[in-house]
């Protein structure tokens, strides 16, 4: 489907205020029409899925490096105009960390807790990651949108506890050890088409999706090849946008899928 993509490119008021606020939101991107026809795409996949051999089920690739997978989920997010947005936050060399479809059915009580990503990510306390949290049906405060801690990502990590609730979205129940008060949450709503960006260390969560529709919500983690080497001395990552040089596991340069050694 050809889609002349809004190009937004960040101003550099929006690039400060991702900085001292630790998000960015809203920010359209995506037309209404390349969102239905994603959508379309998504749910036609969630239809007729055929596992062709792979050993898990959809649902697993739809939250587990789904771009790997499924055709769709690369497209999203190797978009020209979502790689616009990200190079103002980290510049015109971008690497794909991951993707997937976070989805809360409607009228259900799955949520997520309040917590950091890089709490439990294995990457350190880094600035060079960002998440890009795409709107493929609307995200209001009723159906479940996101609510972050402004400026909340210059604090280190913080503790974190496992609950293992079956309600929860996140793998373990994975919840930050301090109370967040209400009033001190900022609602993120986005319309279809529309992004948010935080920052790794961003204390964010979600509530319960208690409308008709769908809240469908692509998760896109993007990093930079230029950030401190990380615990893992080797991580997976795919070149979206720029020109860097990547260390690989036969030690050639590759255009697509490679193992990256971080520069230190």
């Amino acid at each position: 489907m050809q889609d002349s993509h809004i190009s937004n490119h960040l101003s550099e008021p929006q690039k400060q205020r991702y900085w001292d606020d630790g998000y960015l939101f809203p920010i359209p991107a995506i037309s209404a029409a390349q969102s239905k026809a994603w959508r379309d795409e998504l749910e036609e996949i969630e239809r007729d899925w055929l596992d062709n051999g792979l050993p898990r089920p959809l649902a697993v690739y739809k939250r587990v490096n789904a771009h790997v997978v499924m055709p769709i989920a690369h497209d999203i997010a190797a978009h020209p105009a979502i790689l616009d947005v990200v190079e103002g936050v980290l510049g015109p060399d971008i690497l794909l960390y991951s993707t997937e479809f976070l989805i809360k059915e409607p009228n259900t009580k799955h949520m997520v807790t309040m917590h950091q990503d890089l709490a439990y990510w294995g990457l350190g306390e880094i600035d060079g990651i960002v998440t890009a949290w795409l709107a493929l049906s609307p995200a209001t405060r009723q159906s479940g949108c996101m609510d972050f801690v402004k400026a909340s990502h210059q604090s280190p990590i913080i503790p974190h506890e496992d609950s293992f609730d079956e309600h929860n979205l996140l793998s373990r129940g994975q919840e930050i050890k301090v109370y967040v008060a209400e009033e001190d949450k900022t609602c993120g709503a986005l319309d279809t088409g529309e992004l948010s960006l935080h920052h790794g260390l961003m204390i964010h969560g979600s509530g319960p999706n208690t409308t008709d529709n769908r809240r469908i919500g692509v998760v896109i983690r993007y990093i930079s090849p230029h950030v401190k080497k990380p615990m893992k001395p080797v991580i997976m990552a795919f070149r979206c946008a720029g020109t860097v040089t990547l260390t690989i596991s036969n030690s050639a340069p590759h255009q697509r899928a490679c193992f990256i050694r971080t520069i230190s």
